[in-house]
């Protein structure tokens, strides 16, 4: 059963992760719908299967009203959207519709919203399995695990334009994976063979066995699910321990890259331009997970090795080693040009035209597409490396 003192108040943490499902949401539905429209077709879809209230205690919207109002602010998205939301507590399902049908945003909705009462398990996941989709994007909320698993998210992104954002509830996962009597449901979401592993860590710190068991549900929704897989991880108010991480899964690159750029921008922290996706309301001195780690020196020393005695544009940089080496990293596109930048500085790189011939952009020196980038040899004059336009 979910904790209902969640709902009592909409707290930094539950507003980022709104911010997070909601913007995605938008820039999902814009990307879709181009893509649908070509297709001649005319619906995409929403669905939430924990949805919970209407409205946290204090007033504030909670996430399911906050994605349909927005959808009621475009022509396209007001048009066009099927939504479905799904919660266990009766009361909350009452609650929420309520709250949609005293909304005049969203009785601007071509298509009302659906609010239904269903347990999350196994069936579910199965009904999914079994059914073709319009492109939807899943938003997966649980208090807990139950319910959550790699056959629920793998059935709801298997058509395509589909992608889901999932809650993974980091400390009572931890504390599951040694408890027999739920060694089930983390088999689901593991499998048996990473459960086995899991139960069988050694002794090591809290952190380093955060990177394991994040590392292990990456892969095992890789294997299963899709392709492109990526956390945002959510410190507890002391800035000391993980309380929860939201973990985006994607088939397409494209979402991926756009989910990537929304989660930069709700981080904390910012480690030479290069963030931390984690939302840390007390420190900004954290590690990072796994290959997020990563600060921007090894980025340029990645650049200096890759493209060592060529030249190159920047668009030729992005597109041979940014759209190449960047999934599972905290790089975004604009950790590259700061990259270049402080080697242009450091006097490490040429660029052509020169800094002191090129825009600024809100006192910054710009690094355009067009801009040549000639890297040092490794040793000595390299012969017949320049890469030609």
């Amino acid at each position: 059963m979910q904790d209902n003192s969640f709902f009592d108040e909409s707290k930094e943490r539950s507003q980022v992760k709104t911010r997070i499902v909601e913007k995605y949401f938008w820039a999902w539905a814009k990307v879709i719908i181009s893509a649908v429209k070509k297709r001649k077709k005319n619906k995409i879809g929403y669905v939430d299967l924990f949805a919970g209230r209407g409205r946290y205690e204090d007033g504030t919207d909670s996430t399911p009203l906050l994605v349909l109002k927005k959808a009621s602010e475009d022509d396209d998205i007001r048009n066009m959207l099927v939504s479905v939301f799904n919660d266990m507590n009766p009361e909350h399902v009452q609650d929420l519709r309520d709250a949609i049908d005293s909304s005049p945003e969203v009785s601007m909705l071509k298509w009302k919203p659906r609010v239904i009462n269903r347990e999350v398990n196994e069936e579910l996941a199965k009904d999914f399995e079994s059914m073709k989709t319009i492109p939807t994007l899943f938003f997966v909320d649980p208090f807990g695990y139950k319910g959550l698993s790699r056959q629920l998210i793998s059935s709801l992104i298997k058509n395509w334009g589909c992608d889901c954002i999932f809650f993974f509830n980091y400390n009572r996962i931890s504390m599951g994976i040694n408890n027999k009597a739920v060694e089930g449901h983390m088999v689901a979401l593991f499998g048996k063979e990473r459960v086995d592993e899991l139960q069988n860590l050694p002794p090591m710190r809290s952190s380093d066995r955060e990177l394991f068991i994040i590392d292990s549900i990456s892969q095992s929704l890789k294997e299963k699910a899709g392709q492109y897989v990526l956390p945002f991880r959510f410190k507890d108010d002391r800035g000391t321990r993980s309380s929860h991480h939201l973990i985006f899964v994607s088939k397409h690159r494209k979402g991926y890259e756009i989910m990537k750029e929304i989660m930069a921008k709700e981080s904390t922290n910012l480690d030479e331009g290069v963030p931390s996706f984690e939302y840390n309301p007390a420190t900004h001195h954290q590690s990072f997970l796994f290959q997020y780690s990563r600060p921007l020196e090894d980025l340029a020393d990645m650049l200096m090795e890759y493209f060592a005695g060529k030249t190159v544009t920047v668009k030729q940089i992005l597109d041979q080693h940014y759209n190449r080496f960047s999934v599972g990293t905290r790089y975004i596109e604009k950790s590259y040009k700061e990259c270049l930048t402080k080697l242009e500085v450091d006097g490490k790189i040429q660029a052509e035209p020169p800094a002191s011939k090129r825009q600024k952009r809100k006192g910054n020196v710009t690094f355009g597409p067009s801009v040549k980038v000639t890297f040092p040899p490794r040793e000595g004059p390299q012969n017949g490396d320049q890469i030609q336009n």
